[in-house]
């Protein structure tokens, strides 16, 4: 039902700052969850933080703790990630995708974005 495509995307240097979006459409997201994930090159895809419905409720995975924030305008049906202090190891493609339950599983989530890479050069 729901459309959802990130944006902001792109290449920085170690230590950089980007600032990704997710528009979704085709129906209100206010009552959804909203998760963001990357995958990297060889790697597993994993949870990066999570931000509640109503409510704003925000869950962060411990790796990026202190230097990214998520945050969402639900008049706008848009959720944001905001990552600063990048890492190499943080190139990764990143997703954003929805659900009805505030978790950290992928297989919980419904609905998904296309992703944007993110390349953080050292």
């Amino acid at each position: 039902q729901l459309q959802l495509v990130e944006s902001g995307g792109g290449s920085v240097q170690a230590g950089g700052s980007l600032r990704l979006s997710c528009a979704a459409s085709g129906r209100s997201f206010t009552t959804n969850t909203m998760g963001w994930f990357r995958q990297a090159p060889g790697k597993e895809r994993e949870f990066v933080g999570s931000i509640s419905g109503p409510y704003k409720h925000t869950y962060y995975a411990n790796s990026v703790k202190g230097r990214f924030t998520i945050s969402r305008d639900n008049a706008k049906n848009t959720v944001f990630l905001q990552m600063n202090s990048l890492k190499p190891e943080e190139t990764a493609v990143y997703y954003c995708a929805a659900g009805v339950q505030f978790t950290t599983k992928a297989d919980e989530y419904e609905y998904w974005g296309k992703g944007t890479l993110v390349t953080v050069s050292s």
